[in-house]
């Protein structure tokens, strides 16, 4: 069993945890989103976007070599180089017309590239959605990143409150079909891990047996 289909056996506290998100969401992050999104010139909002995505491409090299990629390591070293001595530090993405597009590889998808495949889904207060895999991988990840280490080493949120508005900014387009779901928790659930699963992937998940399927019945 993949990620990509039902594997949510705590569902009972994921739902309370969900909920317990939602309320915080919508009493303050979801609001300083919108603030973010409607005051900041587009862009400010970009070299935000472009800088905190240049402060992965390490972490992705490192994951990338983990997992086998050395094509994929190659492109994110050029973007890496290319972004940080032409694009300001990378805060002006240089590297994608140049053909180094972005991608990012983390802890997370490293385990399941290994052999972690099948995780079970887990909502984590503020920080959402994840499987044990992920929040163990993320742990791994974490502690390496940069925003992560201005937290641990100098108590300074800033990055990190900055990262999480802006990627609650990102995803405001999609409140009105989240809002009108007949069930939030479960169309955030099952879109987070086939999304997960699309990444793991490269974008080429495994079909489904349906032979297999059509076996059981």
């Amino acid at each position: 069993q993949s990620d990509g289909t039902l594997n949510d056996p705590l569902e009972g506290l994921n739902r309370h945890v969900f909920a317990f998100n939602d309320a915080v969401d919508t009493m303050l992050i979801r609001p300083a989103a919108f603030v973010y999104r409607e005051a900041t010139p587009r862009p400010i909002k970009g070299i935000i976007g472009n800088f905190l995505d240049h402060l992965t491409l390490p972490l992705t090299i490192i994951h990338d070599l983990l997992q086998g990629k050395p094509e994929q390591a190659q492109v994110a070293f050029g973007r890496l180089f290319l972004n940080t001595f032409v694009g300001v530090g990378g805060m002006f993405d240089i590297a994608t017309p140049a053909g180094f597009p972005m991608h990012e590889e983390d802890m997370g998808q490293t385990l399941a590239v290994w052999g972690w495949r099948d995780s079970r889904y887990l909502v984590m207060p503020i920080f959402g959605p994840y499987t044990v895999r992920d929040f163990i991988g993320r742990g791994f990840y974490g502690y390496f990143h940069p925003v992560s280490f201005a937290v641990r080493e100098y108590n300074n949120y800033i990055p990190l409150v900055v990262d999480l508005i802006s990627l609650r900014a990102e995803l405001l387009p999609f409140q009105a079909e989240l809002d009108a779901a007949n069930d939030p928790y479960v169309l955030v659930r099952d879109v987070w891990l086939q999304n997960r699963e699309f990444r793991i992937y490269d974008g080429e998940p495994p079909q489904p047996d349906y032979d297999a399927l059509l076996e059981e019945y």
